[in-house]
Order: C-alpha cells, then structure tokens, then sequence
C-alpha cells in the first residue's frame, strides 16, 4: 500500500489534483481519505457554540480517529470513515465504508500537521496557490455551497482563514517532497506527479496476466 499526503490552503485545488491523480491510476484502486471528514464530534455542544468553532485551527480534528483507522487500512481492515455536515457544523450518523486499496490519499489543508500522520506517509504533497486566487475560489464555493454571503466570507478570511494559514498551513510546506505550484491548473506539474505515483506503486499499474 502506498500512502499519499495533500496538504495546501483552502482553496488551492487540491481537489483537482487528487481528481487527476485518481484518473491516472487504474479504477478502483484509490481510496480517498478527506481531511475534512476528521472534524471533531460536536454533539455534547450548544448550536452557538459549534458556530463558534475555528475549522482551521489543528484543535477542530480528531487526530486520533483518523490515525487509528489509516492503520486499520495499512493493517487490510475497512474503515466506517465519519462523514460532516459543514451546516450543522457537526458529525453526520452516516459513515463512508471505505475498503483498503493499493493507493490512500488523504486530503486536507491541514494533512502534513500531525507528526504521526506524516510517519505514516510515502509521500507527501503540498499543493500552492496565490492567496487572492484562494480566495476568490472560497467566496465562490461557500456563497454557492455553504450558504454565506460575500461579506461573511471576507471577514472569515481575514480574521480566521488568513491567520490559521500563515501559522498552521503555509509552514507545513516544509514537509512536502514535492510542491505543485498554481494548483490544479499546473498540468505539467500534475503530469509529471501522476507518472512518479505510477513508478512507485508499479504493482497497480501493470495489467494483469490471465
């Protein structure tokens, strides 16, 4: 199994280059494990207070969840990955059965953080992206899928978003073996990164001999 780390600031692409990454590789030998999805459990709190909750602070994740069940997954075991609800800004009862494959990714902006989620990498991936092109993209996705306003957006950005970059997210670049600059729009970049995944997980990609 090999075991792949995107990191980057919201907004970057990172989901366009796991999509592609995806694409490369022959189906169904990818699973894809969000970040987003480790999102503390909530529940024991008043609707105000989880409103009041910083996503992008490292405290808003349950390290030890998501570390327990990408061993599971090293180990052969299935996962019932959580799912979250960014409207209640809580756990969903639902969870995602995921089954082990030859390649996981995980994907967050916070995945090259935790010390002993990188231990667990093969390789790690910072995906980076110029601030305003960040931050046009969140005004689009969470006035379209979140529900809020432009101006509910700006202010986050600039009291929550920019902040937590800068401390938390933009220092872990550090860690990456390799940088993708410009996102999802750097095809070469994304090209060149889909052959090197090819060539480290060869038993993937060869067919198979009847």
């Amino acid at each position: 199994m090999t075991i792949i780390g995107i990191a980057g600031g919201t907004g970057s692409g990172k989901t366009t280059v796991v999509r592609k990454i995806v694409n490369a590789l022959p189906p169904h030998h990818v699973a894809v494990v969000p970040l987003d999805s480790y999102y503390n459990d909530t529940s024991h709190m008043t609707e105000e207070e989880r409103h009041a909750i910083n996503f992008d602070h490292p405290s808003a994740f349950d390290w030890d969840l998501l570390n327990k069940q990408l061993n599971m997954l090293r180990r052969g075991e299935a996962i019932e990955q959580p799912t979250y609800s960014y409207i209640l800004c809580n756990r969903l009862k639902e969870t995602v059965h995921v089954e082990p494959k030859p390649v996981i990714i995980i994907e967050g902006i916070m995945t090259l953080f935790d010390k002993q989620l990188r231990d667990l990498m093969d390789l790690k991936i910072f995906v980076d992206t110029d601030s305003d092109e960040r931050l046009i993209r969140n005004i689009t996705r969470d006035v379209v899928e979140r529900g809020r306003t432009v101006d509910m957006v700006l202010e986050r950005y600039r009291n929550v978003l920019k902040p937590m970059h800068e401390q938390f997210i933009e220092p872990t670049k550090k860690y990456a073996d390799l940088i993708i600059p410009q996102g999802g729009e750097n095809v070469k970049g994304i090209s060149i990164l889909c052959k090197y995944i090819e060539g480290i997980v060869p038993a993937v990609v060869e067919p198979d001999v009847e």
